[in-house]
């Protein structure tokens, strides 16, 4: 007896286990251990690669039969020291109808032949190091501020000779804004290498500054704030044959954006979409990639607000003189085919919902997948569409989030085989920790290929539910997600966190599983909270008028649905109306200042977390998109302003700032404390010395602590 007492007691035990911030916090000691396990996989051609870290196992995805293609240990046997490779995870494979596997380490790049069991070619540049055509096997790399191309016999030329932190090549520009995320573009067949080049020597400094010097020492940053001056942008052409660089004459770069290059399938043209400063006007220029000659426009597009290309054109792999466009034009996103004279020849997607990405083609079947928000504006599913006549059939489920895979430009290509035919889907929903599945286009089945455990089995797991309530406006839902304590007692009243983002390209209730949760929120619901998240208007994905309806007054809408949240919560029962606290980050840390001054009166505590103050001091690209500039909007700009709003500060708010945030840089808090002293009001402050705009590693633990400790002190 006292043995299965013993016995009851560890299991009840087990099953009530708590959770820490090293556990659900991404900088935390066992936080891998606590999200949902995955698999990695590469496309061979038509044939799926499980890509572990010791092998790599082939899944023909007709037959399902596994067989392993190569291991670690086999790739080793022929290498030196300084070549050997630590894992196979992110293995790729460059050739569908070669037996070669691209390997890298922190010092080589190789490509192995598994059948002839040897490396059959290797060059200097492992991880990080470059953009690599598998074409031409060359690298495009920047060093010491100037730009390199490595041929694939190792001969190095060096393109740039005045580089340098004013004169920028090869890498992001206009601030990582639409949709940029790298500066070197090689060409199909791997020739040419188009590129960017920034002048910001007219650019205002920024002045950071670093603490760990013996004096602390000034490390500006360029920093175009909305209204003042910006960069200069070109963009070079390098042909590796001839070894010369062109320009592309595009005229006088003042004041104008050059976005989403892309090359023409035979590497003679090059499309990029560019804007006006005011991010009204798009057009699709051609230039001409051997001489740099402007060939013309071919498409315009116009809107009164903002217009925002994300996503380059892209090519029909059958049909080389046509190319589908994303654009949201109509009011949502949604692709157009059109030929290469500009001639729109039919749209081929539309709705009420939103085209999240093109992932790929079946040129077999004359058609291309897309994942989209068709069926539930909180849901991403995947559809083919028929370029012929439109027609959309859904390839997963119709639940749940799918194509969890992200590329390094945030894109879902990978997920599609080299010929259309197959895809793997990897996905969650609000129940599934993890599912990947793999299907087959035009077929009824899909093959589980793993499932993921639960790995909050045994603790303490709060309540999560997900509704919709109506905006400001009285017409627009809005999705919410509500995170109640383990043991959830309706009787009781629990004190309440809004945790707040609200801002453009952010979408914080997904049905992914636990409906998209935060680490944070379960440690806060495990210690007696009830959360709640709300997606107002201006967030993405809900389409132009919903995006746009904060055009030029950035929180105030916003501000107005949020307080639909809090009325909401005040109906409930088990929500303490006098214990209503705010937290968010960023664009979020804007938010809890601008909840906690409009409407002092509900909100007791609250914690920013790298706000913003004033919009006049944030960037040019992303502040005058949804600004204007403070010449053209001062009446906007005025009465978004916090800083005369720190006399309406009631509440305990506690403003977090990284010292060295390069993106919402700290005269922004600082500005406001100054405001707060002037009004007599009392914030409290906490610095991250060393810091950027969102705290690293371990440190996100210590913040997080932080945070919820401000809360105990003084919601609880």
């Amino acid at each position: 007896m006292v043995f299965m007492a013993a016995i009851l007691c560890t299991t009840l035990m087990a099953q009530d286990k708590l959770f820490t911030l090293e556990d659900l916090n991404f900088g935390g000691s066992n936080y891998r251990n606590m999200t949902p396990q995955t698999k990695y996989y590469a496309w061979w051609g038509d044939m799926l690669v499980e890509t572990g870290r010791e092998t790599c196992t082939s899944i023909n995805p007709k037959t399902q039969e596994q067989q392993t293609l190569l291991a670690v240990s086999d790739i080793n046997a022929n290498l030196n020291e300084s070549e050997k490779i630590l894992r196979l995870d992110y293995a790729a494979f460059p050739y569908p109808d070669s037996t070669i596997v691209m390997v890298q380490n922190a010092e080589w790049r190789m490509l192995y032949d598994w059948t002839k069991k040897r490396v059959t070619w290797k060059q200097k540049g492992g991880f990080d190091a470059g953009d690599w055509s598998s074409a031409s096997r060359a690298t495009a790399y920047v060093d010491a501020h100037q730009l390199y191309v490595r041929d694939a016999k190792g001969n190095e030329r060096q393109l740039t000779t005045d580089g340098s932190r004013e004169i920028v090549y090869g890498q992001s520009v206009h601030r990582d804004e639409f949709g940029i995320y790298k500066g070197t573009f090689w060409s199909p067949d791997g020739q040419r290498l188009a590129f960017y080049r920034m002048d910001q020597s007219m650019v205002a400094d920024y002045p950071q500054v670093n603490i760990s010097t013996r004096i602390a020492t000034e490390e500006p940053d360029k920093y175009p704030m909305a209204g003042e001056t910006s960069h200069l942008v070109t963009v070079g052409v390098y042909d590796l044959n001839s070894q010369t660089t062109v320009y592309l004459k595009a005229g006088d770069p003042t004041d104008r954006y050059f976005t989403n290059i892309q090359w023409s399938p035979d590497g003679q043209r090059i499309y990029i979409f560019e804007l006006n400063r005011d991010q009204t006007d798009i057009e699709l220029v051609v230039y001409n990639a051997i001489t740099g000659d402007r060939e013309g426009v071919i498409y315009r597009e116009h809107n009164d607000r903002y217009a925002e290309p994300l996503f380059p054109i892209t090519f029909v792999p059958w049909d080389k003189e046509k190319f589908i466009l994303m654009s949201q034009k109509d009011g949502y996103n949604h692709l157009y085919l059109l030929d290469t004279k500009g001639k729109q020849i039919k749209q081929l997607t539309k709705g009420p919902w939103v085209v999240i990405d093109l992932v790929g083609f079946c040129p077999s079947r004359k058609s291309v997948v897309v994942l989209s928000t068709e069926a539930n504006p909180i849901q991403n599913n995947l559809y083919e569409v028929s370029l012929a006549n439109g027609k959309r059939t859904l390839i997963d489920n119709g639940k749940g989030c799918h194509a969890n895979v992200y590329q390094e430009d945030g894109r879902h290509t990978s997920i599609l085989s080299a010929s259309g035919k197959y895809l793997y889907d990897n996905y969650s929903e609000p129940d599934v920790p993890r599912h990947i599945e793999l299907a087959t286009l035009g077929g009824k089945k899909r093959q589980l290929l793993f499932e993921a455990p639960n790995p909050w089995k045994g603790y303490q797991v709060p309540e999560f539910s997900c509704g919709t309530i109506k905006a400001a406006d009285g017409t627009t839902d809005l999705y919410y997600r509500m995170v109640k304590p383990p043991h959830f007692d309706p009787t009781r009243k629990y004190p309440t966190v809004i945790y707040v983002y609200g801002g453009p390209h952010s979408r914080n209730v997904e049905a992914r599983w636990n409906y998209m949760s935060r680490g944070w929120e379960t440690y806060m619901a495990q210690k007696g909270y009830v959360l709640f998240i709300l997606d107002n208007r201006g967030s993405k994905d809900r389409g132009l008028a919903f995006e746009q309806a904060t055009f030029r007054q950035l929180g105030v809408v916003e501000t107005a649905d949020q307080m639909q949240g809090v009325e909401y919560l005040k109906s409930l029962p088990y929500v303490d109306a006098d214990r209503i606290g705010v937290h968010g980050w960023s664009f979020g840390g804007f938010m809890t200042i601008t909840m906690m001054t409009t409407h002092p009166e509900v909100f007791k505590v609250g914690v920013a977390g790298g706000p913003v103050i004033d919009w006049k001091w944030y960037e040019v690209m992303y502040g005058e998109r949804y600004m204007d500039t403070p010449q053209t909007n001062p009446d906007g700009y005025a009465k978004t302003s916090l800083l005369a709003k720190a006399k309406d500060l009631k509440g305990r708010l506690q403003i977090i700032q990284g010292l060295n945030d390069l993106t919402v840089v700290p005269q922004h808090c600082l500005s406001f404390i100054d405001a707060c002293i002037k009004a007599g009001t009392q914030p409290d402050f906490f610095v991250y010395p060393g810091e950027p705009h969102n705290m690293r590693g371990h440190k996100s633990v210590h913040l997080h602590e932080r945070i919820t400790q401000y809360f105990e002190d003084h919601l609880k």
